[in-house]
């Protein structure tokens, strides 16, 4: 096999501050299905205590918590970690921002906030704080197709594909999971879709325009496979 997989990264550990039990649960949830591990505790000072005695890496911080606040925990683990924080709030006036930002914090975002969005908040975090947030880390490669994350453009052998927007982001989440199986749901998400939209498959049209641009056999495809009854898969490289 010439090209090889993509580096699997490792897995993103993070801890959740949240005393809203129903909310907790919720964004456990979610960033369990985007395999993140996620430890939750509900008050600041397991917060500390959890926060130092594990490998985080990231702290979802609520700021509103019993007993010791939010505030005061960013405080203490800034002091004593160097895990990327970021401050959630319902509170949606600037000093509270600005507070958490000098108290420590990374990041923050404001309840109710957007699933996807805090996903991509932590992802960002745990980049930096891994040092993948440079140049290298916006050029991603599976066999035969190159993907230049910042210049929006991919190449198949060297030669730019002629791909849309939405076809740019379907690769490109294809291309970050080479030689994993994704679901129609999982693929729609990804490239910024309505997972809800999943079943009228209009995805597959999506992966079927995909494919001829990449000049791979819809009868046979090499490049661009579908598993039956689960999804599609992008092969990690040449003869997959």
């Amino acid at each position: 096999m010439k090209g090889g997989p993509v580096a699997e990264e490792a897995p993103i550990r993070v801890l959740l501050v949240e005393d809203d039990d129903k909310l907790a649960r919720l964004t456990c949830r979610y960033l369990e299905q985007h395999a993140v591990i996620v430890s939750c505790v509900a008050d600041g000072a397991a917060a500390v205590r959890e926060a130092l005695q594990g490998a985080f890496d990231a702290v979802l911080l609520d700021l509103m918590l019993p007993g010791k606040g939010g505030i005061e925990v960013c405080r203490e683990l800034r002091a004593q970690v160097d895990v990327p924080i970021i401050m959630v709030t319902a509170r949606d006036e600037e000093a509270d921002r600005v507070l958490g930002l000098e108290s420590g914090a990374d990041d923050y975002v404001t309840k109710p906030f957007s699933a996807r969005e805090l996903l991509a908040r932590v992802r960002a975090q745990v980049r930096r704080a891994r040092g993948q947030a440079g140049p290298r880390a916006r050029l991603l490669h599976a066999g035969r197709i190159a993907i230049d994350l910042a210049g929006v453009r991919a190449t198949l052998d060297g030669n730019l594909l002629p791909l849309t927007g939405y076809e740019f982001a379907l690769l490109r989440a294809l291309v970050e999971r080479a030689g994993r199986v994704l679901t129609r749901e999982q693929l729609l998400e990804l490239a910024s879709g309505n997972a809800e939209d999943a079943f009228d498959r209009s995805i597959d049209g999506h992966i079927s325009r995909l494919r001829h641009k990449l000049g791979d056999d819809p009868r046979h495809p090499t490049i661009l496979k579908t598993v039956r009854g689960s999804g599609y898969v992008l092969a990690a490289g040449d003869g997959d």
